[in-house]
């Protein structure tokens, strides 16, 4: 086949750069790192206060996790090797984790007997129900204290003889502060909720809204619930539409090479479908992003630099992610989209620098899978312990369904061609010291180029360009380290 472009051309190669590449410039300031605001958009319509999200991977992300992050300001996004029925109930759980009005609530009927209802409270781990009639009008509230053996109740006797019929009650628009007062005032644990009708519709409790105070940095959607994230295939607009209806605040169309025009056609039109917000990847070029972004509502940006992917030695392509965020964000500023970093970031100082590059959060896998929350199992080798952790183009992975993230079917008589590796990661404990390491040093970050917000922090960051040299500087050397730092491994 001819071509007028001689191949020795395709030689004057541009220079495309990663974390350990540069470094960012010191600057004058007045900024404390503890002052430095982390707050950002990761879509349109969904602001965090802490500038990281949790990988949709099966052993990074399920329920657990994704609560705990938006408990800390982050978001969790669930991975999609799950039946789209699982995924619903999945986001449904993470938005009832904090409601300040529980809508399941345990019942009691008032011709049960005492011994039944206490029965039923110990298998539901509650310590009180509301007794109703058969209309769910509430007749009054039983609790623990009200069938001691000290007051007379025995075990046969009816609830009606037992409960408190007294019962304070609150409208459906009531706040956790009118809540609060309510139970100070009458000393009680729980008010019923009802409709005009003195119907039950919820439950506030004391736990529920004291849990809510401990999270005051938690990122929640208008109605106060938490927000989640799910990932969807590139061609799943029914599982998009199950998770919509479900509450997801943020779709993430899960593609290893979003620049693929069915892919673009397929997210435009799950788009169309859904009330959440759509967050399209994976991409690594300014033409990539110029293909999604007059309809996107953020760009998730990442080919091949994740700990556990192997798709650049595998395929041969890919982007080095600090000129991928760079180019992509060079477009997505320009229409206010917001721009997702999506792995290689393996310490605070990477993420940080991401965000100099251009994005507006960080997306990480490894860093958050060896945390308590995250679903993989743990292991012990040589005596340390470990926690599974594989890529979503991982053999295992795609046999379980993730297969056509990288836009390939599946077919028994037919191996997969796969673009990940299956791996161990160091077990680190809690999901909120792991998160309050990354997010600290990233305000150091600001703090050294004199910026208290993201986006003065992109104004005014400056890389330098780092040497080979410059890069075992810049690591701990010419020591045997005796005491390991919570936020600095070497085996990084």
């Amino acid at each position: 086949m001819a071509t007028d472009e001689p191949f020795s051309e395709k030689l004057r190669v541009p220079e495309a750069l990663t974390f350990d590449d540069v470094l960012l410039r010191p600057k004058e300031s007045r900024v404390e790192p503890d002052d430095a605001d982390t707050t950002t958009r990761v879509s349109t319509n969904v602001r965090l206060s802490v500038p990281v999200l949790s990988a949709a991977m099966d052993t990074v992300t399920e329920a657990d996790l994704a609560i705990e992050m938006a408990r800390q300001g982050g978001l969790g996004v669930l991975h999609r090797n799950m039946t789209p029925e699982e995924m619903a109930d999945q986001i449904e759980a993470v938005k009832r984790a904090d409601e300040l009005i529980i809508r399941d609530v345990v019942t009691a009927d008032p011709d049960q007997t005492v011994h039944e209802v206490d029965e039923m409270m110990e298998r539901a781990g509650v310590s009180g129900a509301p007794v109703v009639d058969e209309d769910d009008v509430v007749l009054g509230i039983i609790s623990g204290t009200d069938i001691r053996p000290y007051l007379e109740v025995g075990d046969r006797d009816e609830v009606r003889e037992a409960m408190t019929d007294e019962v304070i009650t609150a409208s459906e628009d009531v706040t956790a502060r009118d809540a609060l007062e309510l139970m100070y005032e009458h000393k009680i644990e729980r008010v019923p909720v009802v409709d005009e009708d003195d119907r039950l519709t919820g439950l506030v409790t004391m736990q529920g809204i004291l849990a809510r105070r401990e999270y005051d940095e938690a990122a929640r959607s208008d109605d106060g619930s938490l927000v989640v994230g799910a990932a969807v295939g590139p061609f799943e607009t029914d599982r998009a539409q199950i998770a919509d209806e479900a509450g997801v605040d943020v779709l993430f169309i899960d593609c290893a090479h979003a620049h693929n025009l069915n892919v673009i056609d397929s997210a435009r039109e799950i788009k169309q479908e859904v009330d959440a917000d759509v967050v399209v990847g994976n991409v690594g070029t300014r033409e990539a992003a110029e293909a999604v972004v007059d309809f996107a509502d953020g760009i998730k940006v990442g080919i091949g630099p994740g700990s556990i992917c192997t798709t650049r030695v595998v395929s041969g392509s890919g982007m080095p992610q600090i000129t991928a965020v760079a180019e992509v964000a060079d477009v997505a500023t320009r229409h206010d989209v917001p721009v997702i970093a999506d792995g290689g970031i393996r310490y605070s100082g990477d993420a940080i620098k991401a965000i100099a590059a251009g994005a507006d959060a960080v997306m990480l896998g490894s860093y958050f899978a060896g945390t308590d929350e995250a679903p993989g199992r743990v292991i012990t080798m040589n005596g340390k312990k470990y926690k599974q952790y594989r890529g979503m183009g991982s053999v295992g992975a795609m046999n379980d369904g993730g297969g056509d993230r990288y836009l390939k079917e599946e077919d028994e008589d037919e191996e997969f061609v796969p673009e990940g590796v299956e791996a161990a990661t160091p077990y680190k404990g809690p999901l909120a010291q792991e998160l309050h390491q990354l997010v600290g040093g990233m305000q150091s970050g600001m703090g050294y180029v004199g910026a208290e917000t993201i986006p003065e922090f992109k104004e005014r960051s400056e890389f330098v360009r780092v040497s080979s040299a410059g890069q075992t500087e810049s690591h701990a050397h010419d020591v045997v380290i005796t005491d390991e730092a919570p936020n600095y491994s070497p085996d990084s």
